[in-house]
């Protein structure tokens, strides 16, 4: 089930920097740190919204509104 509101914890699997009509983008691969099947899901985001210096095996905490991945956060 999505997450409409909140924040769960995460590993990131990889990060994928793109460009939309010259717009960076970075898709975010990942698994929930609970998900015992850890299928790997996959957000949008401006990279604006994510801390700096994250890289792949990094636990972060993503935040969510209405299903959708609104900013990754280093986990604490």
């Amino acid at each position: 089930m999505p997450v409409l509101k909140g924040s769960r914890t995460a590993v990131l699997k990889k990060i994928q920097p793109l460009s939309v009509h010259g717009q960076i983008s970075l898709d975010l691969h990942y698994v929930f740190t609970d998900d015992e099947s850890e299928q790997v899901r996959v957000a949008r985001i401006g990279p604006e919204s994510v801390d700096r210096g994250l890289d792949v095996g990094d636990t972060v905490l993503l935040d969510f509104l209405v299903g959708a991945v609104t900013s990754v956060r280093r986990a604490r």
